[in-house]
């Protein structure tokens, strides 16, 4: 019951901040952004208008005076989207295209409107939209994955569900912001030492944390709830010295130039896929080939067991830290060029997708959570064919809710007997 309620908090926390539709959004903001969409001196009732950049989207429709109003919550350039599906028959944007890149001047308050004109829309054919949506779930999930299986490999080895994951995610964001942008570093150099620091900081988190509460034989249960309290604690302290604001990597905004077909990538989308897949059959080695991969699985299978063949098992405990902290840290920089933008709770935002994949792939298994992954990352992006954007999370829970009816132990997962 008490997992019940954590997800629940999480779901419902992960979906506050989604955007609302509606002709104002973001009236609690003090930066506006407002417009007023015409069409031979009529007004156009219901034409979507979306306002994206720097970690943030917010989409309303025009109201019966063809008005629209979106606040954003720092002073900063945003892209502002119209809807040409959503415009009546026969009406298109004549010039200026339906993307507009707009930033604030002196003023709070930023107008922006769009020229309409009568012709036929060129619209991207199904397939097109299919394919595309493919590949970028097949990025997402990736990205995903790593994450993911650092989480999985905690909880087989521990039986610890960490929620302070989120927090590791970000924390490989947030260093090499610091290193990369902040100190003006190479970006090569700044993404080592952020994947050295966040291995780093898993290994601090089981000497602190972990290990002295598992030698105390403190609960699994109590061990969770500890997870929160850090997550939370670390969060805010990743604001008090960050701030609110979201801030870009370098090349995080690149355009999507590379195109195989109806696929169009920036070089930073197909770097992120190369990398994902190199670590992940990295790690798919380190698992089966190497003597402390076998010790590893052997101690998620069976710690009491393991440690009477004469392995380890703390040992094997704090490799699986530093390697998921490794793993979260990398997962964290990918995704802020995904996003694009590095917050502090950006970690946060994709923690109820990572538990997700978990489940679904098979508790404590690590190629489950990447099976998990992948049909995660699809979903999320295959849905925003048919359902609004802000509702692109909902297809991949459903998926995990279908499967777990009929194979509760996950895809990958084992029966075991209860009782």
């Amino acid at each position: 019951m008490l997992v019940g309620l954590l997800f629940a908090f999480l779901t419902l926390s992960a979906f506050n901040a989604s955007p609302a539709q509606a002709d104002e959004v973001g009236t609690e903001y003090d930066y506006t952004f407002v417009g007023n969409v015409q069409f031979d001196q009529e007004p156009l009732e219901g034409v979507e208008i979306t306002v994206s950049g720097n970690g943030y989207t917010a989409t309303v429709a025009t109201d019966a005076d063809g008005k629209w109003k979106i606040g954003v919550p720092e002073k900063a350039a945003y892209k502002i989207t119209l809807d040409e599906d959503t415009l009546p028959k026969g009406v298109v944007v004549a010039k200026g295209g339906s993307t507009i890149e707009a930033e604030f001047a002196l003023t709070a308050t930023k107008a922006v409107n769009f020229f309409l004109g009568e012709g036929q829309r060129v619209t991207t054919s199904f397939f097109d939209q299919f394919v595309q949506r493919v590949v970028n779930g097949l990025n997402f999930g990736l990205l995903l994955a790593l994450a993911a299986i650092g989480v999985s490999l905690i909880f087989g080895t521990t039986g610890l569900s960490n929620f302070a994951h989120a927090e590791m995610i970000t924390f490989g964001a947030l260093m090499t912001l610091t290193f990369g942008v902040d100190l003006a570093w190479p970006l090569w150099i700044a993404i080592i030492i952020a994947l050295v620091l966040s291995a780093g900081l898993g290994w601090t988190l089981d000497a602190m944390i972990w290990k002295p509460l598992r030698k105390k034989g403190v609960g699994i249960i109590q061990l969770m709830i500890v997870s929160i309290g850090l997550s939370l604690a670390l969060r805010y302290v990743y604001q008090f010295f960050y701030g609110g604001a979201t801030q870009q990597l370098p090349g995080a905004t690149l355009s999507s130039d590379i195109r195989f077909g109806a696929v169009a990538l920036s070089w930073v989308d197909v770097v992120s896929m190369v990398i994902s897949v190199v670590v992940l059959l990295g790690v798919a080695y380190f698992l089966l080939r190497t003597r402390i991969g076998k010790a590893t699985r052997a101690v998620s299978d069976n710690p009491s067991l393991a440690s009477a063949s004469g392995i380890d098992v703390d040992g094997v405990i704090r490799i699986v830290w530093v390697l998921g902290g490794l793993l979260a840290g990398l997962s964290g920089i990918l995704y802020a060029y995904a996003r694009p933008g590095v917050s502090w709770d950006m970690g946060f935002q994709i923690l109820l997708l990572v538990f997700a994949a978990v489940t679904l792939g098979g508790l404590g298994t690590a190629f489950g959570a990447l099976v998990g992954s992948l049909i995660v990352g699809l979903f999320t992006e295959l849905t925003t064919l048919w359902l609004p954007s802000d509702l692109k999370y909902v297809g991949a829970l459903i998926i995990l809710i279908l499967i777990l009816l009929f194979r509760p132990q996950g895809i990958l997962g084992r029966k075991e007997r209860i009782g």
